[in-house]
């Protein structure tokens, strides 16, 4: 069941149009990914989708609900932590848990989301003291106090250094593990495929790509390439015409094969079943960050 339906969603500020017509489903329990180079319209399309924005055209419904139009009662039932998100400097962690708690009728319990979010030990430090995957994890705590069943995070790891980033991947996993439902907006593909069902890719203020990881690769026709080395002649025409070969090269031992991510199995199977030993043997798959390139517009610059 679709919990957020966004049809030919338009924005323009002045005279310059943001959104052309977006379009895009998030169904209940999954993480949905929002990606796309900056000055994509990735957060005017959140801030609109979470009533934080007034759309210009198109429609939007959170939960059933128009985020224009019942921005309150949305409010009671969906969690937001935003791009740019900081606390007074002064207050502690409980006092910021306690005050957000307080803007709801049924809360969930701030001591618990200490426990839940290893910040018990920092209940009482001021936020300025706190590092920068504390404050992170404050933020979660912060956008899940009111028991919401959609979640917003927008550029949640930006800044982070690998380890704090990957400790907020678990974190993400655990709340959609309780059933909520996640909109992630990131600049991170390896983010993307870890964390992300489906991801959609906004490029120029439009959708032009929408899909499981694996599927958005698929769409990008991106390419994989397989490398190794011989000391005896090859049938490189025998391995041109293997499914899914797009290119075969050689410089001097070095043999090079590109084409889809079929190409491993394919070329390895051929060259087992002739008895053609190689070494040096290199593969470099596809990924998204490939899918992505080929998707936006930095692919054809």
């Amino acid at each position: 069941m679709a919990v957020i339906e966004v049809a030919d969603l338009r924005k323009s500020y002045k005279d310059r149009e943001v959104l052309t017509g977006v379009s895009f489903t998030v169904e209940e329990g999954e993480i949905f990914g929002l990606v796309g180079p900056n000055g994509a319209g990735k957060t005017t399309t959140v801030e609109c989708v979470e009533g934080l924005r007034r759309r210009d055209g198109g429609t939007v419904r959170v939960l059933g609900l128009d985020p224009q139009h019942d921005r309150a009662e949305l409010a009671r039932r969906v969690g937001v932590q935003l791009q740019q998100s900081q606390l007074q400097e002064h207050i502690r962690v409980r006092e910021a848990l306690d005050l957000y708690a307080s803007f709801y009728e049924h809360p969930r319990d701030p001591h618990e989301l200490l426990r839940q979010w290893g910040l018990q030990d920092r209940a009482d430090a001021e936020f300025r003291k706190l590092s920068g995957g504390q404050q992170q994890r404050l933020f979660i705590a912060l956008a899940l106090i009111g028991d919401p069943q959609v979640v917003f995070l927008d550029e949640l790891t930006s800044g982070l250094d690998p380890q704090a980033r990957r400790d907020a991947w678990d974190l993400v996993r655990q709340i959609r593990d309780q059933g909520v439902t996640i909109v992630l907006v990131s600049h991170f593909m390896e983010e993307v495929t870890a964390l992300c069902d489906r991801a959609a890719v906004l490029d120029g203020g439009r959708i032009v790509a929408c899909g499981t990881p694996q599927e958005l690769v698929a769409q990008a026709g991106a390419e994989s390439s397989l490398s190794f080395q011989s000391e005896v002649p090859l049938d490189l025409g025998a391995i041109a015409d293997l499914p899914g070969v797009t290119r075969v090269t050689q410089d001097g031992p070095t043999v090079t094969v590109t084409g889809s991510d079929s190409i491993v199995d394919e070329v390895t199977g051929h060259l087992a079943r002739n008895r053609q030993v190689v070494t040096r043997l290199r593969v470099q798959q596809s990924g998204l960050d490939d899918a992505y390139i080929a998707l936006t517009t930095g692919g054809h610059q």
